[in-house]
């Protein structure tokens, strides 16, 4: 079983570094999907969607509850200068991205969608001068974009909202931990954080649809802020995670039945649209999966994960980069792909491969390129991260599944 010490949480490293595994295959998946993204295959269908829901209920829900518990234990050891490195870590990639990362997924998503040829150095000047006249039909690109990098924007936001509530009202917050820890211990940990979810699924999701555009995203901002401060307070709270641990088998039992509904119901209304009431019963069903999975990874994470090693060390120091990075990778890589006509099973686990080994090469690169760091996340000089503080983030597609928002 894992251990954890007052200086380190190597469980919640690996959680981070699994979770940006799986985003490399789960938007290699988004090209051969249904749902709307910036280029598709000519094979895009429904056939892998059932395993694209595994884990789009609460993939981006558990990197902010981690980054939540990543914040506590920075500010643990001190405010002052809290507000500064978070800033650095995070805004100077997000520019860096939008300026440069991110503009041949436009451009490829434009070229496939609207079949525009005039050439990319073109594009790049419409781009950087915000027009916003390349209207696909999912409706019309905002340019400049931050795409996937929304994550980076919400994660500062946040952060930046718990510094001045840790500034002005310790003593709230502090109480506030102690108050949840009481009331997740037990079965708790699993019923009042599903029922906080339930509520804002119910309430929200059909008032407020996705937009990752940051003032205009109000289901998404009380789901990922509830859970990202969640992180925080508890963190620092061992019963808590105890409580998990011992209901990790529960946890995954609630999350496999809920998901064998959620799936089941899409499947099921593909063409048809369901009744209000099943559909509530869906949100209420998706919010519970969306709670349970993610408190089954934390369990499973603090029973199995593995100690600190060489090789944790090095992937969780990758793991921003690679969040950058990938899935322009993807979309440039499907885009160049294209002409060969490989069948999917051919074409998608190389598109998997191929983006691993580009972001690989990408992270040797930056690493070991002083100027190049602090654009991917990375400190000026070269150090061992503390697995409690390293701080990343995650990405979706600009559009979501239709399931976000049903």
């Amino acid at each position: 079983m894992y251990t954890s010490t007052t200086t380190r949480r190597v469980d919640l490293d690996w959680i981070r570094i699994a979770a940006f595994g799986v985003l490399i295959v789960y938007h290699v998946g988004m090209y051969y999907v249904s749902w709307d993204w910036h280029v598709k295959s000519p094979h895009a269908g429904t056939t892998i969607e059932p395993l694209m829901m595994l884990s789009s209920p609460w993939r981006l829900s558990l990197l902010f509850f981690v980054s939540g518990t990543a914040a506590a234990f920075a500010l643990a050891r001190g405010h002052a200068g809290f507000a500064g490195a978070r800033s650095r870590r995070l805004l100077i990639p997000l520019v860096f991205g939008m300026l440069v990362i991110v503009v041949p997924q436009a451009y490829f998503e434009v070229v496939e969608k609207l079949g525009y040829r005039d050439g990319y150095l073109a594009f790049y000047a419409r781009y950087l001068t915000g027009d916003h006249s390349f209207c696909p039909p999912a409706g019309c690109l905002r340019l400049p974009t931050w795409n996937h990098l929304w994550f980076v924007v919400y994660l500062w936001a946040y952060s930046m909202v718990l510094v001045a509530l840790v500034s002005w009202l310790p003593g709230l917050l502090d109480r506030a931990g102690v108050r949840l820890a009481r009331a997740f211990s037990g079965i708790g940990v699993l019923l009042w954080p599903a029922l906080l979810l339930v509520l804002w699924r119910v309430l929200l999701v059909g008032r407020f649809p996705s937009t990752h555009a940051l003032i205009d995203d109000g289901y998404n901002h009380a789901l990922y802020g509830s859970v990202f401060l969640l992180g925080f307070l508890l963190a620092r709270h061992d019963a808590v995670w105890e409580s998990l641990r011992a209901r990790r088998w529960l946890a995954l039992g609630l999350a496999a039945a809920s998901y064998a509904f959620v799936a089941w119901y899409f499947a099921a209304h593909l063409n048809t649209a369901p009744s209000d009431a099943l559909r509530t019963v869906q949100r209420v069903i998706y919010a519970v999966n969306q709670w349970t999975a993610l408190a089954a990874v934390l369990g499973f994470a603090r029973q199995w994960a593995p100690g600190d090693s060489p090789a944790r060390r090095y992937l969780t120091a990758a793991v921003f980069p690679f969040y950058i990075l990938h899935q322009t990778v993807i979309v440039v890589l499907a885009h160049g792909l294209k002409p060969l006509a490989l069948a999917p099973a051919v074409e998608g686990p190389l598109l998997v491969a191929a983006t691993f080994a580009a972001c690989f090469a990408g992270f040797e690169l930056t690493r070991r390129v002083r100027w190049l760091r602090p654009l991917f996340g990375l400190p000026l000089q070269a150090r061992q991260p503390r697995a409690s503080t390293v701080h990343t983030a995650s990405t979706t597609p600009r559009a979501n599944p239709p399931l976000t928002t049903t």
